[in-house]
């Protein structure tokens, strides 16, 4: 009997250690991942610094914001009512914020013309323009919120950093501004968003301030409560013109958002203002540019500018994207045509000069039905390879396109890129003799009388985004006021500085 028992504690006390020698490696695969490959991603040298009108602290981790997040995911929704302060940000991981949102499930990998193969690599994915207003807000309310993402969820999450231009105020408060479309979007939408996969946004655009200072300033909370950084905006103007920067892979990528397309210079950041980060004048993105070259492995910069339906670029952003790049960026990324524009490569450096829509209202230009999942796969050497997903969006939901529609807009494509083209993989190259970078044969050419800019009237009734979504194919773009009667860059440019010089403490 003795021996029994002493052989039956023998075997007990040997499962017993199998059982947490197991225990233990499971959780070294977790930790890792399943192939153990599962790289850092974090953020740090936010532009939303200072601690105050709803920003992030000026440096260290910021562990709600960041893309490994081990977030519940469990999709709950902010309270809609907004907080009774706006200018004072609750601390990270405080009761009451919500969830970061699920983590990334790693780097996709196998895919061709990845750039600098070696240690110190980032895949990035970037879409174009995004509101959750209007005609979008009731196709959400009617089929959940997680409803834009069902189609393309796997495109959002497979990349280390996914960015997207956010243009509307989240928000249910402020003043309508006088303009003639205006968009405002619930705070619950946010977690959705983030759990689809984003990481980043630029608020650097014509419509973050539909909703006044208000409705910006309770947009960097929700942001804030969701740990979804921004650039382009701030409480004031060192804040709108800082970088962000995300690590990844021990690499450093700052981010940068500039807009070219404002309603009025009251949407300017001021040195105690809070606003949108201009690029009427140089003098400020550049600096920023530069400050950033300085301190991180890539430069990426986020642009709003052009005119509205072009599907190729204007002087203007051409001047803008090669100054940008001379500065130091290594990949320009632009927004607000609400239509795909080409490619350019400029000093080895690419640009996209507009994504188009992504979950924005629709119209029936068909133009605007169109866009990519824009794939950026970058060295520590500065070097980026550029690839396409082909989406169709319409009506809240980006869906893949089929293969033959798909190779119709890659061919679309490689006809208005600058000496570049997009192969049948949607992988974009660099080729000689392409058309030239001047933005003005285009602008010009193309251009009918009632698509030129105008100034947008200031004396008719405000209008509901969702009730002007049906417009012609007529309809004009929009710029500043000030710009009514000047006639060249360098004017604009001088203008805009005095602004600034001005701008109200």
């Amino acid at each position: 009997m003795r021996i029994k028992i002493a052989v039956l504690a023998v075997v007990i006390a040997a499962s017993f250690a199998y059982l947490i020698h197991w225990i233990d490696e499971k959780d070294g695969m977790t930790a890792q991942g399943p192939s153990g490959t599962r790289e850092e991603t974090r953020l740090s040298g936010t532009p939303n610094a200072g601690g105050t009108n709803g920003a992030l602290p000026a440096s260290g981790h910021i562990g709600a914001a960041a893309p490994q997040s081990s977030g519940s995911g469990s999709g709950a929704t902010p309270s809609p009512s907004e907080p009774g302060n706006a200018a004072t940000s609750p601390s990270s991981g405080t009761a009451g914020d919500e969830p970061a949102g699920e983590g990334k499930p790693g780097t996709h990998d196998g895919a061709a013309g990845t750039a600098g193969e070696g240690a110190g690599q980032v895949h990035m994915s970037f879409v174009g323009d995004v509101i959750f207003a209007g005609k979008v807000e009731g196709i959400l309310m009617e089929n959940g919120f997680d409803h834009p993402y069902k189609e393309v969820r796997e495109l959002l999450e497979r990349a280390d950093i996914t960015v997207a231009n956010l243009e509307t105020p989240v928000t249910t408060r402020g003043t309508a501004q006088q303009k003639e479309y205006i968009y405002r979007s619930k705070p619950e939408a946010l977690p959705h968003f983030k759990q689809a996969g984003f990481d980043l946004v630029t608020l650097a655009n014509n419509h973050i301030m539909d909703y006044g200072e208000q409705g910006l300033l309770d947009t960097f909370r929700h942001l804030e409560n969701n740990g979804i950084p921004w650039v382009g905006a701030g409480s004031n103007a060192d804040e709108a013109y800082r970088h962000a920067t995300i690590e990844h892979d021990g690499m450093k990528i700052a981010f940068l958002g500039f807009s070219r397309v404002l309603p009025t210079p009251d949407w300017f950041a001021g040195k105690n203002k809070p606003g949108v980060a201009e690029s009427y004048s140089t003098k400020l993105p550049l600096e920023a540019i530069r400050k950033a070259r300085e301190e991180a492995d890539l430069v990426v910069v986020l642009a709003h500018w052009g005119q509205e339906r072009k599907d190729q670029p204007v002087k203007e952003q051409v001047d803008l994207a090669h100054q940008y790049i001379d500065a130091g960026a290594d990949l320009v990324v632009g927004s607000h045509p609400h239509v795909l524009q080409g490619f350019e490569q400029y000093k080895g450096k690419w640009i996209a000069y507009s994504l188009g829509n992504f979950i924005f209202t629709t119209n029936e230009v068909p133009a605007t039905w169109e866009t990519v999942v824009m794939d950026a796969r970058c060295s520590r050497n500065r070097e980026c390879s550029i690839e396409l997903s082909p989406i169709k969006t319409m009506w809240a939901q980006p869906v893949p396109m089929s293969e033959e529609k798909g190779q119709e807009l890659f061919r679309k494509l490689t006809r208005i890129s600058v000496n570049a083209e997009v192969d049948k993989e949607g992988r974009v190259s660099a080729v000689s003799g392409g058309r030239k970078a001047s933005g003005e044969q285009d602008s010009k050419a193309n251009a009918s009388s009632d698509e030129k800019e105008k100034t947008p009237s200031t004396g008719k009734a405000m209008v509901p985004a969702d009730e002007k979504e049906k417009t012609s194919s007529t309809e004009k773009a929009k710029v500043p006021t000030n710009e009514r009667a000047k006639t060249s860059l360098e004017e604009k440019q001088k203008a805009a500085e005095d602004k600034q010089k001005n701008a109200p403490e």
